[in-house]
């Protein structure tokens, strides 16, 4: 039985069957697909002896079909009736579902539409099938099409018993998030009237359901005695979805680092832009006109720290920027691609992880917590020069603008308390998650390698007292960016003036936990 809303692969897969003497039975479009390349195929309405009915919501729905996948075959009961009723036995079930998830994301989509695209007939055969696994093979996947053609014609048509089980799993894995799929839509769906319903979907999805499958293990968790796997839809993009060129085994701090080093710089989109982290703070960042460029300046921040660090690139990493990377030992590399020859001198360190990233962008994200999820909308807003307030008698001259839009993208991604000097293209220290706003201050101008003077000072959330921005401004800082909002806001704008140094309020915090 083949029914696929997903035609890719189908038609070659159906003719491997039909070579090993595999007789195909199909609906509507997919049997006019096959037909049309050639192959003989039994319309389902010519099995059941019933038309397509109801605009097509009743094709399968028919116990010559269900029989005909649910009978056991080593059941004497079961094959006297399938005989007595003349049932025909189907060997394999190919289907994949109305494509609801796609429409669903398509906005503004009519209720009655998107209820249409509620797949009855696919899933019902798919777990009929998955139940029936020791007799019946499942393939929901058209990614597994190769694969299983190329065991059919080894094995004489003849799938192997685990593999049986492993396509029943994938199945009903698969029904198991289409089903998720449709209650978390159709949860912001609310009847508004006799006969009449509302879609009201919210800015975070009315119920938050997690059927992911295991995409692969890891070395361990975020340390040795834990155990740990990565689980992610099979069409995830981003750091999740990302494809391996090189390196030893991926571990949870590998991917938890590779995440904060992507997720920062693809905040960069004009230049060429480097990113350096060690443990999900970036000790080293800049963008300059070539990318080995902005890698030796986003280095020079903090060399010590980036000694095993994880780096993230948001340009192909060509053989220079390699090079560069070679000098030192590193983790791993995030980047949209990589060069032949920058592959090449990578590779000369076995261990070194380089992952092939493509962009994602999250509507919201989510955090385990003891007994549940938290579930917010992502951290989207970006920094405009029209929207943030001068607060300070002096503003910033161009060159502190420039400083204050880099460092601003940058205090984003530390964990708070968070406190970085910046140029107007380079971190230049940060400090990180501390319990005391000064203390980030202190902590980021002791850190320092490379010169604060004239240096922009970014602060995460608000300076609460004036003693962070007076050690800034004690270590070289001209200007500050904060979102403002603390009740010694006054006080702070006061000792900025008597600093001499410009300030601008944006409205906005960037607390990162």
């Amino acid at each position: 039985m083949l029914s696929v809303t997903n035609k890719q692969g189908i038609v070659d897969f159906a003719r491997v069957l039909a070579e090993l003497g595999i007789e195909l039975v199909s609906t509507g479009g997919t049997a006019k697909l096959l037909q049309d390349s050639g192959l003989a195929v039994i319309e389902v309405a010519e099995l059941t002896g019933f038309p397509e009915m109801l605009d097509g919501r009743v094709k399968t729905l028919h116990p010559k079909v269900a029989g005909g996948i649910l009978a056991l075959r080593g059941n004497p009961d079961h094959v006297r009736a399938t005989a007595e009723h003349q049932i025909p036995l189907i060997d394999m079930v190919v289907v994949n579902l109305y494509a609801f998830e796609e429409v669903a994301a398509r906005p503004g989509i009519p209720t009655h539409e998107l209820i249409e695209n509620i797949d009855i007939g696919g899933p019902t055969m798919i777990r009929a099938a998955a139940k029936n696994f020791q007799d019946v093979a499942v393939v929901t996947a058209a990614d597994d099409y190769s694969t299983l053609a190329e065991e059919l014609r080894t094995n004489d048509g003849v799938l192997a018993y685990a593999t049986h089980w492993e396509l029943a799993k994938k199945a009903f894995a698969r029904t198991a998030a289409y089903d998720a799929a449709i209650s978390a839509r159709l949860a912001a769906i609310h009847a508004a009237g006799e006969g009449e319903l509302r879609d009201e979907p919210g800015p975070l999805p009315a119920m938050y359901n997690l059927v992911l499958p295991m995409k692969q293990s890891l070395r361990y968790g975020e340390n040795p005695h834990q155990t740990a796997a990565l689980y992610a839809p099979p069409s995830s993009e981003g750091i999740a979805g990302a494809r391996q060129l090189h390196g030893k085994e991926l571990s949870y701090n590998n991917l938890v680092d590779l995440d904060a080093a992507w997720q920062l710089v693809s905040e960069f989109k004009d230049r060429p832009t480097s990113v350096i982290i060690k443990h999900t703070n970036p000790c080293g960042s800049a963008q300059a006109k070539t990318l080995a460029e902005s890698y030796q300046l986003a280095f020079a921040c903090d060399p010590v720290s980036a000694f095993g660090g994880v780096l993230a690139f948001n340009r192909e990493v060509d053989e220079e920027t390699a090079l560069e990377i070679s000098k030192t030992f590193v983790e791993a590399i995030a980047a949209p691609g990589y060069t032949e020859t920058a592959v090449a001198a990578l590779s000369a360190k076995k261990n070194l992880r380089l992952l092939v990233v493509a962009a994602q962008n999250d509507p919201f994200t989510a955090k385990s917590i003891s007994g549940g999820f938290l579930v917010q909308t992502s951290d989207a807003e970006t920094f405009r020069r029209e929207t943030a307030r001068v607060v300070t008698e002096r503003a910033p001259t161009e060159a502190e603008w420039l400083a204050i839009e880099f460092g601003w993208k940058l205090v984003k991604h530390v964990k708070s308390n968070a406190i970085v000097f910046a140029s107007d293209s380079q971190g230049l220290s940060v400090g990180a998650g501390q319990m005391s706003r000064v203390d980030s201050v202190k902590i980021a101008a002791m850190k320092a390698v490379l010169p604060l003077e004239g240096a922009i000072v970014a602060s995460d959330a608000f300076f609460p007292f004036p003693d962070g921005l007076e050690e800034a401004a004690r270590h070289g800082a001209t200007a500050a960016i904060q979102p403002g909002g603390s009740v010694k806001d006054e006080e702070v704008i006061a000792a900025a003036n008597r600093l001499g140094m410009a300030m601008v309020f944006t409205g906005i915090r960037h607390f990162r936990h």
